[in-house]
């Protein structure tokens, strides 16, 4: 596991929750959407995706969350807008595997590697994972309707 400096991990993380990415719901047709919200937090967010021909084409969300829920969902949306389904459920492995503090490829985490530290943080886990967690539900839903077809 590399070093960052918690400096720019922190950076990073401001960076994503000031100027959120992505953070804009829309009503145009073929998106999945799911809303997600949390116990222990303000975390109430909903995200949304269109993935076409197992790619994603968009991630967008929208909702109250903390700094570590805003900004992972952030980065999360651009890392994973752009690639096929197969190639994001690798970057989501390899996310949860980090957050879980289990061996994992930082190379295609990119900047999702600002929360290598959160799995310490039992009280954040959920934070830094909501957002993906309802990536991943949309991805197996996308990949449940193709295998009806």
């Amino acid at each position: 596991m590399s070093n960052i400096d918690p400096m720019l991990m922190r950076q990073i993380i401001m960076d994503h929750y000031d100027y959120p990415r992505n953070k804009e719901l829309t009503d145009n047709e073929g998106y999945m959407s799911r809303h997600m919200a949390s116990d222990s937090c303000i975390d109430d967010i909903t995200v949304q995706t269109k993935i076409s021909d197992g790619k994603i084409d968009d991630i967008r969300f929208d909702g109250v969350a903390c700094t570590i829920s805003t900004a992972s969902t952030s980065i999360m949306s651009e890392l994973l807008k752009g690639k096929t389904t197969e190639e994001a459920k690798e970057i989501m492995d390899n996310y949860f595997k980090m957050i879980d503090q289990k061996e994992y490829d930082e190379d295609v985490l990119d900047e999702a590697i600002a929360f290598q530290n959160v799995g310490k943080q039992a009280n954040r886990i959920n934070c830094a994972t909501i957002g993906w967690k309802a990536m991943r539900e949309m991805i197996k839903e996308s990949e449940d309707e193709k295998d009806e077809q």
